[in-house]
């Protein structure tokens, strides 16, 4: 009998260590508060023993395709967590050790504030999608910034907590109330700018009153020109991870990298002015996209209607077309992040192929667990190969170079 217990403990904990308890306990999961389970997912991450013990860990080496530079910061892998599921930056020893290539926490807002009313997250599980208007819930940055501090300083001693590193992005937001919206950004620059790798500024959730009006010309352009000046005051960082540069920094200077994210509901003229707005500041870089107030006809969930912002397998196609816009009215100059619908490697390749330098899950990561990582990784970098390409650099735009079927020339 001791035998049988034992013997049967090992197969359970070897199913486990594959990622399959994820998909024993789902249709458990999938029957609670969506928040609920959101805010569980987090507390595990926070635990990294935890992530160990329920086999959500990837200690494999991610292959050697799939490392890249961008921005002067060396990234093992293209694949990482879109801003807004580890708002407060609570798990990042769990999501570390997960696999992802980088993370991005927030958004952070300066001052806390507890975001719209519940419920305001629903699961469109007919659709592969989700729909919430959570409203920049936030802790605010205070007390975001005591963890941030204390990742960036174990991870720059070599000893981050869990034993995994990750390249670490701060996705910025403003105070509902808040009028002078640049105010508030100049706050979380000021207080969390340091110990990011790179820096977020958030212009496009759908579920703060008035935040998009900033993606305007005027508006963007006098936000942005503030927080370059913001940035540019920062102390140069001691150690950023893999730095190309004679310096400790991600760029020439040691400054981090300033980011935009935009959303998809935009039309070319908006696209067109935000294009030449990142150009003539030298922005470092665009998140393409957020989530969009549109409803696709496909959606089929009874839930469809709820007021949010829909993120997931719908989104896919338009976010990949604004991607595959926003790299052609760039020029291919600025390193784009496609996030939007990603599931699976064959999405992130297209992501890469319209113009992305990295790729975000968010969605797919919620549905599938902590699988989906290793998953999207293995299978990018098979298609890769096949496509004779030898690293991710190789094939950023190449839709727009050999047609999107086309293997390079000469491969």
């Amino acid at each position: 009998a001791m035998g049988a217990a034992v013997g049967g403990g090992y197969i359970a904990y070897n199913h486990t260590r594959r990622g399959e308890l994820y998909g024993w306990t789902k249709p458990f999961l999938d029957a609670l508060d969506a928040e609920f389970v959101h805010r569980l997912g987090v507390a595990v991450g926070s635990q990294p023993w935890l992530v160990k013990l329920l086999g959500f860990a990837d200690p494999r080496p991610d292959p050697p395709e799939l490392g890249t530079t961008v921005w002067g910061l060396r990234f093992s892998n293209p694949v990482g967590l879109a801003a807004g599921y580890d708002k407060h930056a609570e798990s990042l020893p769990g999501l570390a050790a997960m696999g992802f290539g980088f993370v991005e926490i927030g958004s952070v807002t300066p001052e806390p504030q507890d975001g719209n009313p519940k419920p305001r997250v629903f699961r469109l599980k007919e659709d592969n999608a989700v729909i919430n208007r959570y409203g920049f819930n936030s802790q605010g940055v205070e007390a975001v910034g005591l963890r941030t501090e204390a990742w960036r300083a174990a991870r720059d001693m070599g000893s981050p907590p869990g034993g995994h590193t990750t390249v670490l992005g701060i996705n910025l937001g403003k105070n509902k109330l808040t009028e002078d919206a640049a105010a508030d950004y100049e706050k979380g620059m000021a207080r969390l700018g340091r110990d990011a790798d790179y820096i977020v500024i958030n212009v496009s959730s759908p579920n703060t009153p008035g935040l998009r009006a900033l993606q305007g010309r005027k508006e963007l352009e006098a936000l942005l020109r503030r927080m370059i000046t913001a940035r540019n005051v920062l102390p140069v960082p001691r150690k950023m991870p893999g730095s190309l540069h004679g310096h400790e920094g991600g760029l020439p200077g040691g400054q981090r990298p300033l980011l935009l994210k935009i959303a998809p509901d935009l039309v070319d003229a908006d696209l067109k002015d935000i294009a030449a707005v990142v150009l003539k500041l030298k922005v470092d870089g665009i998140i393409v996209s957020n989530t969009t107030i549109e409803r696709p006809l496909s959606l089929k969930s009874a839930l469809k209607g709820e007021v949010g912002g829909l993120s997931g397998q719908p989104v896919f196609d338009k976010s990949t077309e604004v991607l595959r816009r926003v790299y052609e009215l760039t020029g291919g100059k600025v390193p784009l992040v496609g996030v939007g619908g990603v599931s699976n490697g064959k999405q992130a390749y297209a992501k890469i192929r319209a113009g992305a330098s990295l790729v975000q899950l968010y969605t797919s990561f919620a549905f599938k667990g902590p699988a989906v990582v290793h998953a999207v990784k293995a299978e990018l970098a098979e298609l890769l190969r096949a496509d004779g390409f030898t690293c991710v650099e190789d094939a950023v735009g190449a839709d727009h170079r050999h047609g999107r079927t086309a293997k390079p020339r000469g491969k």
